[in-house]
């Protein structure tokens, strides 16, 4: 069973490769007069796969590994992919929705099998473009299903009736006594964000694409999943019934998406209620626990890496495999698995095997990965934000690729679906700003940061009511002064955050210099009591260099597009861009 301390602090941090002195014990051994040098290769092996990669690389060792005449050391550690994650992230300066700081003493192994190739894509788009790993080939494989007491499962056809994930969704959505769902945070783990993915896409079939039907059981489905969902593995297992009491089962965690390894670990502990796997159509991305040589390493580590991915392709490696309840990467198992009942046989259970060279996410589309991390963002944290929309005369310029929508409508259109994904425990303001809006001010408040609980009929109307001016763009006293506003009533325990939006630089002849903004917003700035700032800059108009010169001093990010119809997606990015906790 995977740890139960994902995600958690100093303690997981730790295992992300910390090499120390002495750790290579028996090397000189092995080093002995056939040897014309050494290579230490550290590698990181997700927790359930470790026992099988370092008893593998361990016998390579033992029998004389050796590359050209140098002899080879293997250090295998258990990282969980999350914290390796952050720490390849921090490395090549890419951000990952969910995803917090890394360690400052963890660092980056030289070869990395985390549990799915959705980590290495989610990397690439996150934009770590320099980040280009080598093979990247699956080693081992397990579908992910959906886990439900054994009561729970036979209420729903199991193991008789294969479910879709449409059915699930109307089981954890609707009706008197709906399903009790839970997820792992699938922002850090894959296998939650694999059932995520396919739980969005039922989704989304429910109506139009962008339809108003599509949104509300979007919104539905994450937050029913939100209502049990953990950080930890562990902690989301023991919420399963350990009861057979009807009240227990009615009361315990209904259902959640897992990796077949997950569930045959939890029944090899005896439990009063097993867990059936149910493998829903469509399959599920699975777990395909790609072998990721990281880049930037030696030449001779690289060679040793090719090696010992041959020696973890062996049909002796298959055994290895099936003790610690994994597949091999084709779907089938080797001796002594004992698959789930209803599990398919034998390599049909999980989504289509990728090509031989390429992990079982080659064939996943980024942006839908990109769209689920920040959508589920969205919709489950809580925040107090101030909502600031540009009015000067240029917004009401026409959208080619909106079908002559102006920028101010595609704008209202995008803060309006925004507006759909926060519960009632955001606390959002409105406010509009162009030049002498106020008098000589280039602001003007429509609505005051309020709970939504009390606020979402007036924000609602107040988007709709905006309008282009005839003025310029007073970025800076505006911005200076939201920063103030939001600063003023901080509230603990929340994102607390400025969201502009702007089609062009400041132009505001009465107003504060750029530098006269940093300056005071460098005096204004409170570690204690973050406020982020994010600007989406709409157009060619727009200056980056700008925009970033006030994110740097604040905290938060610019997001440009010169696609104005891109918005709603820039949204969803710019809300899910929380400050990182420290890992």
């Amino acid at each position: 069973m995977r740890s139960s301390l994902r995600g958690a602090g100093a303690a997981a941090a730790a295992t992300v490769l910390v090499v120390v002195a002495g750790s290579w014990f028996g090397y000189q051994q092995l080093a002995g007069p056939s040897c014309s040098g050494r290579i230490q290769l550290s590698v990181a092996a997700t927790p359930e796969i470790e026992p099988a990669v370092k008893a593998a690389a361990d016998k390579w060792v033992a029998d004389g590994a050796a590359v050209g005449g140098t002899c080879i050391a293997v250090n295998v550690t258990s990282s969980e992919s999350v914290d390796v994650a952050a720490a390849v992230a921090s490395k090549h300066g890419a951000t990952l929705a969910g995803v917090g700081q890394a360690s400052g003493t963890a660092v980056t192994p030289d070869v990395w099998v985390p549990d799915s190739s959705t980590w290495l894509l989610r990397l690439k788009n996150g934009g770590a473009t320099a980040f280009a790993p080598g093979n990247g080939a699956s080693i081992a494989r397990s579908p992910v299903v959906v886990a439900m007491p054994e009561p729970v499962a036979t209420r729903v056809g199991w193991p008789d009736k294969k479910l879709s994930w449409t059915e699930l969704l109307k089981a954890v959505t609707t009706g008197k006594s709906p399903l009790n769902a839970g997820i792992v945070e699938p922002t850090q783990d894959a296998a939650g964000l694999s059932g995520l993915l396919s739980l969005t896409a039922a989704a989304s079939s429910t109506g139009s694409p962008g339809s108003r039907d599509a949104q509300e059981a979007m919104v539905g489905a994450l937050r029913a999943l939100a209502t049990n969902r953990s950080s930890i593995r562990q902690d989301l297992l023991a919420r399963f019934p350990r009861s057979k009491d009807p009240t227990a089962i009615a009361n315990g965690l209904g259902a959640a998406a897992l990796s077949e390894e997950d569930v045959m670990a939890y029944n090899q502990t005896k439990p009063p209620i097993p867990l059936a796997a149910l493998y829903l159509d469509p399959s599920p991305m699975p777990l395909d626990y790609p072998f990721a040589v990281l880049p930037g390493i030696e030449p001779a580590k690289e060679s040793a890496a090719k090696v010992l991915f041959e020696v973890l392709t062996t049909p002796g490696f298959r055994n290895r495999l099936a003790a610690q309840s994994l597949r091999s990467p084709d779907g089938n198992w080797g001796e002594g698995f004992k698959a789930p009942q209803g599990a398919p046989s034998p390599a049909g259970g999980g989504a289509t095997v990728a090509p031989t060279g390429q992990g079982a996410a080659a064939g996943l589309d980024p942006v839908a990965i990109a769209r689920a991390t920040t959508t589920w963002s969205a919709a489950t944290q809580s925040g107090r934000m101030l909502c600031i929309i540009d009015v000067s005369g240029s917004m009401k310029d026409p959208v080619a690729t909106a079908n002559g929508a102006s920028r101010q409508q595609v704008t209202v259109a995008a803060a309006t679906q925004g507006l759909g994904l926060f519960d009632d425990s955001w606390s959002i303001g409105l406010w509009i700003f162009s030049t002498n809006l106020n008098g000589s001010l280039p602001w003007r408040q429509i609505i005051p940061i309020k709970p939504l609980s009390s606020n979402r009929g007036g924000l609602q109307q107040g988007l709709a009511s905006i309008k282009p001016s005839k003025g310029d763009t007073g970025l800076y006293d505006t911005m200076l002064a939201a920063y103030k506003e939001v600063q003023r009533d901080w509230q603990p325990g929340k994102v607390n955050s400025i969201v502009l939006f702007t089609d062009g630089k400041n132009d505001n002849a009465s107003g504060i210099t750029r530098a006269e903004l940093l300056g005071q917003l460098k005096k204004l700035k409170d570690p204690e009591q973050p406020v982020q700032v994010i600007i989406i800059g709409i157009g060619s108009d727009v200056s980056l260099a700008e925009l970033k010169s006030i994110t740097d001093v604040t905290g938060g990010a610019p997001f440009v597009t010169a696609d104005p119809t891109k918005i709603g997606e820039i949204f969803l990015q710019a809300i899910a861009l929380r400050p990182p906790a420290p890992r």
